[in-house]
């Protein structure tokens, strides 16, 4: 199969918190009423995206990845596990408080690799806000006694959101998306997450959710003043075009304004994601076109001849790093 922009289909997850938005205003497919989120890229057991258009159109990305070689996806990858899982969320109401595991920690503990992401605020109702890490001065054993004590405000550091904002979560550092949030997610292909607080939330059968208290505990940390962003721009040199927002070791993700034809300069021997933020752009590349409107994703293989983009919006765009 030859190389070409891959339009694909979300995959909906409904969760306890989630909103309308997805299904309403971005045209999001589900048989539930309140879509959480969409995943926009994934190839994993159970969920993995279908592609729309061309050749491969009606047909599970990973079998059309697998027929163009494993050299469509990036360097070493060896089929197994995917490079990363992009995803829209939409947090009606505020997410658990949590935090997830670095490679080392998952892998010891059978869940695969750790979970680095970052997050494209779409949207934020006014007063919206995040937890993003433990409060200034706050470290392990004091954030233990206040889990242990329901004190979780007190451990917790909580950021203002507006649209536009970026932001990025490694491993380790504790987190939630506040309600009222509309956002696009970038991160490790990972769905390992423990909970440490969830507001005495009960699933549709009564039952609390559960709780990952000690998982919790051994893997959160603070992150001293300048930690995070050296983490988050640790990348050597940029790959993708456009305003670079991460550059880790795992991906790098760029915001790119489109308002006339534009050629992309995107990387030769990785794939890059695109993911519609707003307006409507028609991409090509390797004699296909395909239309997208906010919310649409595509993916351009590795190796897709004359990648371009046309029309207005702005694009998120998305590649995995690592050798």
């Amino acid at each position: 199969m030859k190389r070409y922009p891959l339009k694909l289909t979300g995959i909906p997850k409904a969760a306890i918190w989630g909103g309308t938005r997805l299904k309403n205003d971005y045209g999001k497919k589900a048989d539930f009423d309140a879509v959480a989120e969409s995943w926009e890229l994934s190839v994993r057991d159970g969920a993995t995206n279908l592609v729309e258009n061309g050749a491969g159109a009606g047909r599970p990305l990973s079998d059309c990845l697998a027929e163009m070689g494993s050299g469509a996806v990036s360097p070493g990858y060896d089929g197994k596990t995917f490079p990363l899982l992009i995803k829209l969320i939409d947090a009606e109401t505020p997410l658990s408080v949590q935090v997830h595991p670095d490679d080392a920690y998952a892998k010891a503990h059978g869940v695969g690799n750790g979970k680095t992401e970052m997050w494209v605020v779409i949207d934020a109702e006014p007063g919206a806000q995040l937890v993003m890490g433990l409060a200034d001065g706050v470290g392990r054993s004091a954030f233990s006694i206040a889990v242990a004590e329901k004190k979780y405000d007190a451990v917790v550091k909580r950021v203002p959101v507006k649209p536009g904002d970026v932001f990025f979560i490694p491993s380790g550092m504790l987190h939630a998306i506040g309600g009222g949030i509309l956002i696009a997610e970038v991160q490790q292909n990972c769905d390992t997450t423990y909970r440490v607080w969830d507001y005495d939330r009960r699933d549709k059968n009564g039952n609390l959710r559960p709780l990952h208290i000690k998982e919790a505990l051994d893997v959160v940390r603070p992150f001293a003043d300048g930690e995070c962003d050296a983490i988050r721009f640790e990348g050597k040199s940029s790959l993708l075009p456009g305003e670079t927002l991460v550059n880790c070791r795992y991906f790098e993700v760029s915001r790119l304004q489109i308002s006339a034809p534009t050629a992309l300069p995107v990387p030769a021997d990785r794939f890059t994601h695109l993911l519609v933020l707003s307006g409507s752009v028609t991409v090509s590349g390797s004699g296909e076109k395909v239309e997208c409107r906010a919310g649409d994703s595509v993916l351009l293989p590795a190796g897709t001849s004359s990648p371009a983009v046309n029309g207005n919006g702005t694009l998120l765009l998305s590649c995995p790093r690592g050798e």
